[in-house]
């Protein structure tokens, strides 16, 4: 095996590494709908433990550590994202119930 073909395979889009991309977006895309929503702070749940979930998979399935191309690191920046933007969605929907019991009563 050449060092260009170790570097290529090593500096390459993985799958493990897109897949952690993957769950790291839906974190993101969770924790701002759950910062800035109301009402959508289901969504927020669910993007954030879909990105847990692939975060999990990701650091359950790679075979080696940093810098080895199973993305890793990502899986685990995923996990923290997704778990909070679980959070925060399940605030968001507390306190959407709140206030339309306020509105209500």
């Amino acid at each position: 095996m050449s060092l260009s073909q170790i570097a290529a395979e090593t500096y390459g889009m993985t799958a493990g590494r897109t897949w952690s991309l993957v769950g790291a977006a839906l974190g993101l895309v969770g924790i701002g709908i759950g910062v800035f929503a109301r009402r959508r702070g289901v969504v927020a749940v669910a993007c954030g433990v879909a990105g847990a979930l692939i975060g999990v998979l990701v650091v359950v399935m790679a075979k080696g550590g940093p810098g080895t191309g199973y993305g890793i690191v990502g899986g685990y920046i995923s996990l923290v994202l997704g778990v909070v933007a679980a959070v925060l969605g399940g605030l968001a929907m507390r306190k959407g119930a709140r206030a339309g019991a306020r509105r209500a009563g």
